[in-house]
């Protein structure tokens, strides 16, 4: 395989030759532990009940993480617990009777990783143009029209999110899509 690539008479070429065939040993390995661990997630993923993988953008290992990551659903009493848990609920800083709310650095952060990007996955366009989820583009749209800048409008669709995704797990039911009313009278 090495010699198939071209010159072969560079300095220490025998040493880069056996560094290459480890790397392409490794990857080897690695590609069927992958596959090992998806078979294992396959097989307990349907035992915890939970059913995200319905939801678009969540795949089997993303449904994985999230699982993993909450654990109990049971321990939070509503989805802004579960946003507190993982960062994405303003924290109020105050003194002497002043305060605003400013964004939590604080939290879960690979959950929080998890949401963020999640919501860059539902917002996101196709190269056709056509939006992934055309409900949440058009929130994230109405967000950035009320004002908000794309990364605080990404902050909603995210928390838009964990409150779809925890009544999913509270309930254990699919994901159903919303579907705006037709007023045509």
């Amino acid at each position: 395989m090495i010699e198939r690539d071209g010159d072969t008479r560079k300095d220490y070429q025998p040493e880069r030759d056996f560094i290459v065939r480890n790397i392409v040993k490794d990857i080897r390995h690695n590609k069927e532990l992958i596959a090992e661990i998806d078979g294992e997630l396959r097989k307990l993923i349907p035992l915890t009940g939970y059913k995200l993988h319905t939801m678009p953008g969540i795949d089997l290992v993303t449904e994985a993480q999230i699982i993993s990551e909450i654990g109990d659903i049971n321990r939070f009493p509503d989805s802004d617990k579960l946003a507190r848990f993982m960062g994405l609920a303003p924290v109020q800083f105050s003194s002497a009777g002043k305060g605003k709310d400013q964004r939590c650095r604080n939290g879960n952060r690979a959950l929080n990783a998890i949401f963020h990007f999640l919501a860059i996955q539902m917002v996101a366009v196709s190269a056709s143009g056509k939006p992934r989820h055309p409900v949440f583009r058009e929130y994230f749209e109405q967000k950035v029209k009320e004002g908000k800048n794309k990364p605080q409008a990404l902050v909603c669709v995210a928390r838009r999110l964990v409150r779809i995704i925890y009544g999913m797990m509270k309930t254990r039911t699919e994901y159903r899509p919303f579907e705006k009313a037709d007023n045509k009278n």
